[in-house]
């Protein structure tokens, strides 16, 4: 899909090549993986269960933010950097850790200070720019610098005004997409149900329940590789909305691994995969994944249903530091779980 239509950086101006010219002290070809140094740096406390080494286990390199202290959470966060220029930092966020809270929560917001210091910033905090929700991993683009921020909050914006994806996702899917890649359209609407907000296709809406909540939204898909019953997607949301590619996923009949909230839409008859009705369908407390499946994963119906969300924040694009340049590539590599999976299932890029 292209990645044209990075103009948008002309709004940047001189103080995008200030921050751009600050000393790059990582890459993302330095980091192999976000469990490799993160658990590094945990091992001394002595503690498997802290650290998320979790040996011949399933889910490989899989952390419980939940079981970390501060001191613990700011070194995985460290660890995590996979790109570092001037005020700007890239982190590859672990599976499961939120950005924000309630109060007294450990959160990715609540350690910023610490993470500011730990990296050398000063009485530069940093800020939140860009950042993959709690369930997902993959990247989180931060800065200490306001300026930087607002420009790029005003280039992603205007980049989804333009309809031009900032975003790449990975997600494995348990079903393969009828078609190899297009577009996923729907109208979504936020719904609570004992308290947990859930998201809930609205079919043509009227212009009332556009103005009272309910969203158009819209995302690109593109199947990557697919073995048996399963694939691996590329997904590139070009609007905002609280768990928009798990819900596109469902309406593609293709939930994804470790959605055990929107997963349950999805009915089958004989074979045959059709959408319950959202409004009706409650969230059950794990996913159903056939034999065939569990046996290919090496799961038990147990350890499936501690299976994390296989949704990836793989890759960002960003604006160069001038209107010529090229545009920035920021990649963050899979979590060592998310690997076992593709190994297992036999999913390799084409």
């Amino acid at each position: 899909m292209s990645q044209g239509g990075m103009g948008g950086c002309r709004v940047l101006g001189q103080v995008w090549g200030g921050w751009w010219r600050g000393p790059g002290v990582g890459s993302a070809r330095k980091v192999a993986s976000f469990g490799t140094e993160a658990r590094r740096q945990l091992q001394p406390r002595g503690s498997s269960k802290r650290s998320g080494t979790l040996g011949n286990q399933p889910f490989p390199g899989l952390l419980q933010p939940e079981n970390l202290s501060r001191e613990e959470l700011v070194h995985v966060l460290r660890a995590s950097v996979v790109d570092q220029r001037g005020p700007l930092v890239t982190l590859n966020k672990p599976q499961g850790l939120p950005v924000t809270g309630k109060p007294g929560e450990l959160t990715l917001l609540s350690v910023l200070p610490e993470l500011s210091q730990s990296l050398g910033l000063g009485e530069q905090e940093l800020q939140v720019v860009r950042a993959s929700g709690k369930e997902a991993s993959g990247l989180v683009l931060l800065s200490s610098c306001p300026q930087t921020v607002s420009c790029l909050q005003k280039f992603f914006t205007q980049s989804r005004r333009a309809r031009t994806p900032t975003a790449t996702y990975w997600a494995v899917t348990d079903g393969i997409p009828a078609t190899s890649e297009g577009r996923i359209q729907a109208a979504l609407k936020l719904e609570y149900v004992d308290d947990v907000g859930l998201a809930v296709p609205v079919k043509s809406p009227s212009r009332k329940d556009l103005l009272e909540g309910v969203k158009r939204t819209l995302s690109h898909f593109r199947v990557v590789a697919t073995g048996p019953g399963c694939a691996l997607v590329e997904l590139q949301p070009l609007t905002v909305f609280a768990s928009q590619l798990q819900v596109h996923m469902v309406l593609q009949l293709c939930p994804m691994l470790g959605d055990h909230t929107y997963s349950a839409r999805v009915g089958t008859v004989l074979g045959q995969r059709f959408l319950l009705p959202a409004e009706s369908t409650k969230p059950q407390k794990q996913q159903v994944l056939n034999e065939a499946l569990l046996r290919h994963l090496r799961l038990t119906p147990a350890q499936a249903s501690q299976m994390p969300l296989h949704l990836h924040l793989r890759c960002l694009h960003l604006p160069g530091p001038r209107p010529r340049d090229a545009p920035i590539e920021l990649l963050a590599p899979l979590p060592p779980y998310f690997s076992r999976t593709l190994q297992c299932l036999g999913l390799r890029q084409q």
